[in-house]
């Protein structure tokens, strides 16, 4: 009936309750009371007042009960309840503690370094086993470590929580940063077709230019050669009109 028991913390035997898986609420009402005696307040007919050892060993079991509340569960319609053992710890018990500590690690693969949540939570179940013992022989002092337990996962919650904003502040980031790039990587090949298409706007101006200078280089040359022989012909025509000038001139001087 006893599940397993893989906890570092030392549980006592585990106790039936009840048959009926509604026994927990009944174990909540109040039992009836008795008349109390005359000339005794509270008391009953047939009560004795309880040693005060009695009383002190309920209230130490009390405090262990708020510290580490006892276990409950049900199996085959019986609810089962397990609270923690008021037995004091020996020396042997803190060896013993110590051996399954480095046993745990060891057989569940806990990492030695960084971040790692089985290694957390032997160490955590370790130090309920310590506040369980320091508890017994000095309820102050275990109240004590309780605060400092709490103060501890609080502390190591919000580091959890600042860490996990973190990663998503960062996908977040890697997410607009792989965005960006691809944003950037569409613009840049818009770029590049708008520099082919320039470069081929270039080329053709170029061979329209090459085209241009060539058809004018073509037509320079007729022009000059044009000129040329036309230079020629005015030069023999006027030397043909000089010849005659100069032949009309000497016969009539004679």
């Amino acid at each position: 009936m006893t599940p397993t028991n893989t906890s570092l913390v030392k549980y006592d035997n585990p106790k039936l309750v009840s048959r009926s898986t509604d026994a927990k609420a009944q174990r909540k009402q109040k039992s009836p009371q008795q008349s109390p005696a005359p000339g005794v307040p509270g008391a009953t007919r047939d009560s004795k007042l309880p040693p005060l050892d009695v009383k002190s060993q309920q209230a130490e079991v009390d405090i262990l009960n708020s510290i580490l509340p006892p276990r409950e569960w049900t199996e085959s319609g019986q609810l089962w309840v397990q609270q923690v053992s008021s037995t004091p710890a020996t020396r042997l018990d803190v060896i013993n503690l110590q051996e399954q500590l480095d046993i745990r690690l060891q057989q569940r693969q806990a990492r030695e370094t960084g971040i790692c949540p089985v290694r957390r939570e032997l160490y955590s179940q370790c130090f309920d086993e310590l506040i369980r013992q320091v508890t017994i022989s000095c309820a102050e002092r275990g109240l004590l470590l309780l605060r400092v337990r709490d103060e501890i996962r609080m502390t190591i919650a919000a580091y959890q929580t600042l860490y996990e904003s973190s990663v998503a502040f960062g996908m977040r980031k890697a997410l607009q940063a792989e965005q960006g790039k691809t944003d950037m990587q569409k613009k840049i090949e818009e770029l590049e077709e708008e520099k082919k298409d320039l470069e081929r706007q270039v080329n053709e101006l170029k061979s329209k230019c090459d085209a241009i200078e060539k058809r004018e280089a073509e037509r320079r040359v007729v022009e000059e050669k044009k000129h040329a022989e036309e230079i020629q012909f005015l030069k023999r025509t006027n030397q043909q009109l000089k010849t005659q000038l100069e032949g009309i001139i000497q016969p009539s001087k004679k």
